[in-house]
């Protein structure tokens, strides 16, 4: 990428503005530093959806986590949609720090705030007028119904703080800083943690407090990061002279903005998919499910985070056109994501029912019983999702993102087909859906490293 700024645009140091440089340093440790404040942040992300689930599953019953669980598949898909957006621009963010063209990085930043507040803001709108008929095509069991709906339409009012927080998150992740998201996220954590248990249990306001909290903790982080990040980042800010739609910045912010949103809607419509079929085996299944995912979720985490900032470490050496360190880039990443893939796949798989026991009374041993079933098969296999996370990283920084894309595609397609097609065997129901996770992942793994192998001298030459 050709460095189109003068000397007084040069990189400001981090001390001044809180921004890092990923091209400079030790590999190993800029790394872990920079994805340590994502990891944490998105384990409170986990940790407050699941103590949504925990506080329901042990306050409200089977029949209110069943709702709340199915509801949170439903909107990860949606927020997906303007999270798959926010981190495409934040590579486009990443290449042009990478380069030192600041100003292309406020024009990128201007562009992608409009096009990306928009698209959020008619998906918000479709989503409150078409909520019975998503819901019907979820097949949602009629004892659940009218509890899910009341927590979506509740839940809905959030949409556009869950935007503002990740598009000001991508932002800051894009330019090194990993840390002040983190400081909102937390705020968000606690909010949500508290105004759980008042509404709950003080005012018994049921799953509609579980919503109503959840809104008001996205509202607090949202509000705050922004105003946050305006205030203390003159890198950031946008003056008028940055405020013009340029036809190459709106076309490059587009492509790969639509490109990382395709991958992650495909990939959340493919679990919304799969939750339709769960919903399907009834209200324990569901319920297993609801907790399972939480846990495999809370698992996994970790790497899909260090996923994105090995994204962010690769983006911002190919816009300075470091080769080398990319390539030991690479390998210093495989070795920790592989390192940590098996550490947790072991933890899961023989603490599988005492972790089932945290969000379920001993008594209800079918619900257990399914759950734990899940956790083996999943807890075997996190080395599959890790090598994943990193190639879909990895593609979007040099500039493939439809690469990141036909491998979700595979992915997912591989799974969905075969949830629907060993489920509907007797002989194996409901287990066919958990071990059609694993063997979508693989199926993608080798098609991502055998295309990487293939091309891989475009990144190290």
């Amino acid at each position: 990428m050709q460095n189109l700024i003068s000397p007084k645009y040069r990189k400001p140091s981090a001390s001044s503005n809180k921004a890092h440089d990923l091209t400079t340093g030790n590999i190993t440790k800029t790394m872990l530093w920079f994805a340590g404040p994502m990891i944490l942040g998105n384990l409170l992300q986990q940790f407050y959806n699941i103590a949504d689930t925990l506080i329901v599953g042990q306050f409200l019953g089977a029949e209110a986590l069943a709702a709340v669980g199915s509801a949170y598949t439903l909107i990860i898909f949606l927020t997906s949609v303007f999270l798959g957006l926010c981190m495409g621009s934040g590579v486009i963010f990443s290449l042009r720090y990478g380069a030192n063209d600041l100003p292309g990085l406020k024009r990128s930043i201007f562009v992608s705030l409009i096009l990306i507040g928009t698209i959020t803001i008619l998906l918000n709108m479709i989503v409150f007028i078409w909520i019975n008929p998503i819901m019907r095509l979820l097949q949602v069991p009629a004892d659940v119904y009218h509890l899910m709906r009341n927590y979506l339409w509740i839940t809905f009012w959030g949409i556009s703080f869950t935007f503002i927080y990740n598009y000001y998150a991508s932002l800051l992740r894009a330019i090194g800083n990993s840390v002040t998201p983190l400081w909102f996220l937390t705020l968000a954590v606690l909010t949500n943690i508290i105004l759980d248990l008042v509404f709950i249990l003080v005012f018994n306001w049921g799953v509609a407090g579980a919503a109503i909290a959840t809104v008001v903790a996205q509202a607090a982080s949202a509000i705050g990061l922004c105003i946050y990040t305006i205030r203390k980042f003159p890198l950031l800010r946008i003056q008028r002279r940055d405020m013009h739609f340029d036809w190459n910045t709106v076309k490059e912010i587009t492509s790969y903005s639509s490109l990382t949103c395709a991958q992650q809607s495909i990939m959340n419509f493919g679990i919304l998919m799969v939750q339709g079929l769960i919903n399907s085996f009834g209200t324990a299944v569901m319920a297993a499910f609801a907790v399972a995912v939480k846990i495999d979720s809370f698992a996994y985490m970790p790497v899909q985070d260090f996923g994105n900032a090995f994204s962010t470490f690769i983006a911002q050496n190919f816009g300075a056109k470091q080769s080398e360190r990319i390539r030991k880039g690479i390998r210093s990443t495989i070795i920790t994501t592989t390192i940590f893939c098996i550490a947790i796949s072991l933890a899961v798989f023989i603490f599988a029912r005492p972790l089932m026991l945290i969000f379920i009374h001993p008594q209800e041993t079918e619900i257990i019983s399914i759950g734990v079933q899940y956790l083996h098969i999943e807890g075997a296999f996190y080395c599959g999702i890790g090598c994943l996370f990193l190639l879909y990283g990895f593609y979007r920084a040099v500039r493939k993102p439809g690469i990141s894309v036909m491998l979700t595609i595979i992915s997912l397609g591989t799974r969905v087909a075969l949830a629907y097609a060993l489920s509907a065997i007797p002989s194996i129901g409901v287990t066919g859906i958990w071990w059609s996770i694993p063997i979508g992942w693989f199926l993608a793994d080798i098609i991502g490293l055998w295309y990487y192998h293939k091309t891989k001298h475009n990144y190290q030459s």
